[in-house]
């Protein structure tokens, strides 16, 4: 906008008052005050530092506005500002400035040098750290925490203002931007962090996950090779060993039976390979949590060498209506049943068709109940007299996991005064199921038989633990089992058009989870109330070694000693028949 000269201004406002700050100015630069003899003295033009000199009439304000626009275009002389054509200069300045789409020429990787991986923990819930919500949340890469929006309201951009850390992750769509300028950072330096965020392999390296032997680094730079000469050393949360599938679980508090669960089942290839490959984005929470879970566990880049299940734990503490929580120890056979159960609904699974899902799928069987009743009947001479009714009732259940029973421990010491802990084969108490032996309960005789075909995985319960009405007890019996060729075929009702008469069914152990009991206190009597420690045996299928993990600690374990604890839950893979191709 072109300036009116000051003569038009002058003729139209001749009337008006001067302003007075404008002639504050314009004495304070003109005038030079100087007392002599009690008066003032004005400065004569010689003495006006700019060297301009101000006509009587402007001195005296009778032309203010012409030595206004004087004294700006000396302004303009000394100090020129560049002005956009597209800015208005009836604007306000106090418009919040527009945000960056994109970063300027040459800065492309600003701010990236301040990111502190080691600080990055993506296990934990994706809650705002203020608010606690888990909408729009973003991590901040500098300091890790987490906070909800990036707009010029949120607390993310707060925290960027504030703290001075500028770069943020999007949780859910895993894009990176800088704040408070707001732009997207495109660079591939950040790959390996958003790959921890949501870790994803291949459908081909999920398939090589039990074949090859992998070699992993963590930030430490440092590789780790699972089956050296020297064995495995034990993982701790600070040591910087790192090796898929065999990472350690957090117990945050009391929630190792948790996660001896989990590492089982993470070793079911055909459940963990639908874990990790399936879109699971529209199945419930349950389901989606699990998934990630399964992939932090076998994720071959990973940050740390440990994995904290504190996101899934919440949200199984929510369903469950707090019955499995962080803070307080449970049984691991009552959660897996409740976890498959609840797991197979959520991935779709029917409550009354079989095979539904691939929980069902893995591990359900069948079974055959034949049930006969017991009656009491008194003669003439009033003898009672117990007779088994002439029907047999025959039912088909289906099962997700067997329960076998132990021996009553003994009551007596040996002659050395020491209890005598006692041994039993696994195949002695797998003898329930070989539809001979009946067992009675109440009023009912019964006998169990499986039946073909039999599932791809069998989950062994092994029941130690019974509770009367003073106190709970456990049977210590130790169960012998090879960790090899298991024949399940003695306890399967024959069907040669399911299977051959005679042929065996091979089983290989895959996990085995242990019990081991604490006293509290050295000075503890008898029947005093124990401290449970809950560990788990897998198998490396890539190296046929054996590996035992307990919380954070993961140690090679020998393949001759693993009977020799109190085993409580086992998973055994169905072996796969070899076809020989035909000499004809």
């Amino acid at each position: 906008m072109a300036k009116r000269p000051a003569e038009e201004l002058s003729e139209g406002v001749t009337t008006l008052d001067s302003p007075v700050s404008k002639k504050a100015r314009i004495t304070d630069a003109s005038e030079a005050h100087a007392q002599t003899n009690g008066n003032l003295r004005t400065a004569s033009a010689a003495e006006i530092p700019n060297g301009h000199t101000y006509s009587p009439d402007e001195k005296n304000g009778d032309d203010i506005l012409a030595a206004a626009d004087l004294e700006e275009e000396e302004l303009e002389e000394v100090a020129p500002a560049p002005v956009s054509p597209n800015i208005d200069e009836d604007q306000s300045a106090l418009i919040t400035p527009s945000r960056q789409t994109v970063p300027l020429e040459g800065f492309t990787d600003l701010y990236l040098d301040t990111i502190n991986r080691s600080l990055l923990d993506f296990d934990f819930e994706k809650l705002c750290s203020v608010t606690l919500s888990n909408i729009n949340v973003y991590a901040c890469l500098v300091c890790g925490k987490y906070y909800q929006g990036r707009g010029p309201k949120s607390h993310a951009y707060f925290h960027a203002l504030e703290v001075g850390h500028h770069v943020y992750v999007n949780m859910e769509t895993k894009k990176v931007y800088v704040l408070p300028e707001g732009y997207e950072v495109k660079n591939q330096s950040l790959d390996d962090i958003k790959f921890v965020v949501d870790p994803r392999l291949s459908r081909d390296e999920v398939g090589r996950l039990d074949r090859e032997k992998r070699t992993s680094w963590d930030l430490g730079g440092k590789k780790y090779t699972p089956g050296r000469s020297q064995g495995y050393t034990c993982v701790m949360v600070e040591a910087n060993l790192v090796s898929p599938g065999f990472v350690g679980l957090n117990n945050i508090k009391d929630n190792d039976y948790f996660n001896v669960v989990i590492h089982a089942l993470a070793h079911v290839p055909p459940l963990r390979n639908f874990l990790m490959l399936e879109d699971l984005s529209e199945r419930p929470e349950l389901a989606r949590r699990s998934s990630t879970l399964v992939r932090k566990i076998w994720n071959p880049r990973a940050f740390k060498s440990h994995v904290s299940p504190h996101e899934l734990l919440q949200e199984i503490s929510l369903r469950s209506s707090k019955r499995f929580n962080l803070t307080q120890q449970a049984d691991p056979v009552d959660f897996l049943s409740w976890f498959l159960n609840n797991l197979h609904l959520a991935l779709g699974g029917s409550k009354t068709k079989p095979g539904s899902s691939i929980v069902q799928r893995v591990f359900q069987g069948r079974l055959k109940v034949e049930s006969q009743q017991i009656t009491a009947k008194a003669d003439a001479g009033d003898r009672l007299r117990f007779e088994e009714a002439a029907e047999v009732k025959v039912d088909i259940n289906r099962f997700l996991l067997l329960t076998l029973d132990l021996p009553p421990a003994p009551l007596f010491q040996d002659e050395i005064d020491k209890n005598i802990i006692p041994q039993i084969p696994l195949t002695v108490i797998l003898s329930k199921y070989d539809g001979l032996k009946a067992q009675e309960h109440l009023n009912t005789r019964k006998r169990y038989r499986l039946l073909h075909p039999l599932p791809p995985y069998l989950l062994f319960h092994i029941k130690r633990f019974s509770r009367n009405k003073f106190v709970d007890e456990r049977n210590p019996t130790i169960v012998t089992f090879p960790v090899r060729s298991l024949d399940m075929s003695p306890y399967v009702e024959p069907n040669p058009t399911l299977h051959s008469a005679g042929e065996p069914i091979w089983y290989d152990l895959v996990a085995n989870i242990t019990h081991e009991a604490i006293r509290n206190r050295d000075d503890s009597v008898e029947g005093e109330a124990e401290r449970k420690v809950w560990r788990v045996q897998l198998r490396d299928k890539s190296r046929e070694d054996w590996l035992e993990v307990q919380d954070l600690f993961v140690e090679k374990a020998s393949t001759e000693t693993l009977f020799t604890k109190e085993s409580y839950l086992q998973v055994w893979e169905k072996r796969r028949e070899v076809k020989q191709k035909s000499t004809t």
